[in-house]
């Protein structure tokens, strides 16, 4: 039986440097109701979130709607970029993703984050197996462990995210089967 993972990327958000607390802004608040409704006939078995609030908000109508609670990992956080604000964030993504080993001080690179990522993601493999699950998250590293299975999904891919963002994952065992957009 089928493993299907809905990727969510978290709904629009209000900027704040705390990036734990940092909330779903109005238009992104309406946007999770839209993903709600998206995922609400998707019988979905669980809701697993990163543990930043936008990513939490964003899923949890759809937690709400199949009664279920959000199980929060850790791991499922965005990838950070650097310690300090870099002066160009477009500049900054492209260099790591075009030099997987880099990292900025106080950052992760590409290939620490997906490591990261990919073990979370495979232990939920392993947990959910045969089942339908929802996972609240943030676009780099969602990308970076759709990039673990299949090399299409890049720097490129991730530019033309949109906030929120639906991706379905289907796997048979830990072999990746097929993605379908979900979000309208």
């Amino acid at each position: 039986m089928n493993t299907c993972i809905y990727f969510v990327r978290h709904a629009h958000s209000v900027y704040t440097p705390e990036e734990l607390e940092r909330p779903l802004s109005e238009k992104g608040a309406r946007d999770a109701i839209r993903v709600t409704a998206l995922l609400k006939d998707k019988n979905i078995d669980a809701v697993c979130s990163s543990p930043y609030k936008r990513a939490v908000e964003t899923v949890e109508g759809t937690a709400s709607i199949h009664k279920l609670k959000i199980d929060i990992y850790e791991d499922m956080k965005e990838r950070t970029l650097s310690r300090e604000p870099v002066e160009d964030f477009s500049q900054a993504i492209g260099k790591v993703w075009r030099e997987p080993h880099f990292s900025f001080p106080g950052g992760e690179s590409n290939l620490q984050a997906q490591k990261r990522g990919v073990r979370c993601f495979l232990n939920m493999l392993d947990k959910y197996a045969g089942k339908s699950v929802a996972v609240g998250t943030h676009g780099n590293i969602m990308v970076l462990i759709m990039n673990h299975f299949d090399d299409r999904y890049n720097l490129d891919f991730w530019k033309g995210l949109e906030m929120p963002d639906i991706y379905k994952m289907t796997f048979d065992g830990k072999v990746l089967v097929e993605v379908e957009r979900v979000w309208e």
